[in-house]
């Protein structure tokens, strides 16, 4: 199983980046997709999950309203669109796979069965 995260990079402060997770070597439309973060010095984060089909998203409400999480299942992709970021986004990005996980696990990490390399989010204020 690999799970290839991308398009980190730099960018300014109220500006977007979208992110990407390509999957491979697994049933992709089988799993709840999820996205974290880690911040330089802290915990890794719960930043969002879709489940299987599209149909449910879930965000914290550190990022609600600002992050959009999507998915193609034809494509084993999913996509994290990021808007008015904000010095405090700076994280090391992840994304990461679950199979039936209930809605109160979706949040912990480590109900994550498959996880991706990270790619990393610099915002300048």
């Amino acid at each position: 199983v690999q799970l290839q995260a991308s398009g980190g990079g730099l960018v300014q402060a109220g500006g977007s980046l979208r992110l990407s997770c390509a999957a491979s070597g697994l049933t992709f439309s089988s799993y709840t997709m999820g996205w974290f973060r880690q911040p330089p010095g802290k915990e890794r984060e719960f930043i969002a999950a879709i489940r299987r089909n599209g149909g449910r998203t879930y965000y914290p409400d550190s990022v609600k309203g600002r992050f959009t999480i999507s998915r193609d299942n034809a494509k084993n992709t999913v996509y994290l669109q990021m808007n008015s970021l904000r010095p405090e986004d700076t994280a090391v990005y992840y994304c990461a796979a679950v199979v039936g996980e209930i809605l109160t696990s979706l949040p912990l990490a480590s109900r994550y069965k498959h996880w991706g390399q990270g790619t990393q989010v610099t915002v300048s204020s």
